[in-house]
């Protein structure tokens, strides 16, 4: 199904708040400049109407040991925290500190201390803070500069194009993936992808499948993480997107954890770096395009090697202008035959690369962020021979006015209902929820990157993913009120299967994401986490 039909509402189970904007962070470069680096000026005393020449330094002059290092480092995608650390006789001093922007801030301290500073800057980059100390006592001051660049990184749509295609050598020797093994792509630095890039947006499909297993994505020089992006079993053919961060090389990995070789291929639709781009902004799932009745576009299923555009930009919580790309969730259902779904930018020829692969009959969906055209539309192209229906619901936009900046971070397991350490541990009862609270409310943190599965599964169904209009007190109180079931899919699967998809989650206003199970069997939910957008 492609989406729930008169779903009663389920029971509720909470999870305990994990601390992931720290996880966002703790691998981040602390910036630094030590006290040697300090440079001195001092001025004696006007006497009389004419200032005297400039002093020259001397082994006696006042405060000798007057100097200042400084460390700075991120503490959110946008701030940075400065600890100026002052060394000084015991003597009342001022601190100017220039950030770099236009702004400044003044401090004080007397004698030797750590003075910290925060300062958030309106837009991604490297600042250069110059922090000055005077000894007013002694006309005597110190200056200091350190570089910094902000932690988050924002959008830079590129593509659709392919790669890697193991099936004819794009991008790595032509032949299948060995069990256990992983393909070396390069990001950074091919075609018009820049160096420095710190994530990038893949849609990573699995063909060629002779038995079982999962694909990982990872960056290179990173240990290989416990995570999955895509599962597969035998004779498959599995696409999802994945948002991977980027070794300092360039490189990603794409781990084979089945044990029989594969075919991999990769489509990029965009990549992120630590300069000012496009933000994002969240959305809770919102239904554009619906074949079956004709919402968005003319009623009917899409022709085999049919194609239609639809509006985007100005419709729903979409801004009019300014959006360079759309995060979609888009589902096949009833199709009648094999085929794919490319998604594209209006105006251009459909690319090669695919979105979502399915089988005859089969409802299935994927996570798709895609450039949007000049004119606000995007295209969807069926590559199978007969038709079939689509549905597209917008999750979130990426535009120079949104201020949400991605966080990468290692990839970590949040929930796994087969495991007993997990904080729910026990299938997810059909027509049921769990929410998670995720962002502090205040913390600037509007989503989530997850990747979530599905796994022993009792009847055919779909998971949704929506923020939760409660807050933790509500909860933890016994006053939140009931939310309403979400009727957008984010995967949908049969009795049996293993279905993985990519989620870019909104915390809502109160930081708190809800994950149903849109069925009526039990079934097992896996959720990974992979970054966090954020605006301050």
């Amino acid at each position: 199904m492609a989406h729930a039909a008169d779903a009663n509402p389920g029971d509720a189970q909470g999870i305990s708040k994990p601390d992931l904007a720290q996880d966002g962070l703790k691998d981040t470069t602390k910036f630094s400049s030590p006290a040697d680096r300090s440079i001195r000026k001092s001025t004696p005393v006007p006497t009389g109407k004419l200032a005297a020449a400039p002093m020259a330094e001397t082994a006696g002059a006042a405060n000798p040991t007057l100097a200042v290092g400084l460390d700075a480092f991120a503490v959110s995608a946008h701030t940075v925290e400065l600890d100026s650390s002052v060394t000084s006789a015991s003597t009342p001093l001022d601190i100017s500190i220039a950030w770099g922007d236009g702004a400044t801030t003044a401090a004080s301290a007397s004698g030797t201390q750590v003075v910290s500073s925060e300062h958030t800057y309106a837009e991604l980059g490297t600042y250069t803070v110059k922090v000055t100390v005077t000894d007013k006592a002694a006309n005597t001051s110190v200056t200091n500069e350190v570089a910094f660049t902000t932690a988050g990184s924002d959008y830079t749509p590129y593509g659709p194009t392919r790669l890697l295609d193991t099936r004819n050598g794009t991008g790595a020797p032509k032949s299948k993936v060995a069990a256990y093994t992983s393909a070396h792509l390069k990001i950074g630095g091919n075609g018009g992808i820049p160096a420095g890039v710190t994530a990038v947006v893949l849609n990573v499909t699995v063909t060629g499948t002779t038995s079982g297993g999962h694909v990982t994505a990872f960056a290179d020089g990173d240990g290989r993480p416990s995570t999955s992006n895509v599962n597969f079993v035998p004779g498959q053919t599995v696409p999802n997107l994945v948002i991977v961060p980027v070794g300092p090389n360039g490189y990603v990995n794409l781990y084979n954890g089945g044990w029989e070789s594969v075919d991999l291929i990769a489509d990029v639709t965009g990549y992120f770096t630590q300069t000012a781009s496009s933000g994002y902004t969240p959305l809770a799932p919102q239904r554009f395009v619906d074949t079956r009745s004709g919402t968005g576009t003319a009623k009917g299923q899409l022709a085999g090697y049919g194609s239609f555009s639809t509006q985007i930009t100005g419709l729903g919580k979409v801004p009019a202008s300014g959006v360079t790309a759309v995060a979609l969730n888009v589902t096949v259902t009833n199709p009648r035959s094999d085929g794919h779904l490319t998604v594209f930018p209006s105006g251009q020829q459909a690319p090669t690369a695919s979105n979502v692969n399915f089988t005859t009959g089969q409802t299935i969906a994927n996570s798709v962020i895609v450039p949007v055209g000049p004119d606000g539309k995007i295209s969807i192209r069926n590559g199978g021979w007969n038709p079939a229906d689509v549905i597209v619901d917008v999750v979130g936009y990426y535009s120079p006015q949104s201020k949400g900046s991605y966080l990468p971070f290692t990839p970590e397991r949040m929930l796994d209902t087969r495991d007993p350490e997990s904080p729910v541990y026990g299938p997810l009862g059909g027509r049921d929820y769990i929410y998670a609270p995720m962002g502090e409310p205040g913390s600037g943190i509007t989503g989530f990157v997850l990747n979530a599965t599905v796994t022993n599964t009792k009847d055919s169904g779909f998971l949704a993913v929506s923020p939760d209009p409660n807050t933790l007190d509500e909860y933890d109180n016994d006053a939140a009120s009931q939310p309403t079931p979400p009727t957008s899919s984010t995967l949908n699967w049969t009795t049996g299967k293993t279905v993985p998809n990519l989620v870019q989650a909104s915390t809502g206003g109160t930081g708190l994401v809800d994950f149903w199970n849109q069925s009526d069997g039990d079934t097992d939910l896996i959720v990974d986490v992979f970054g966090l957008y954020q605006e301050n």
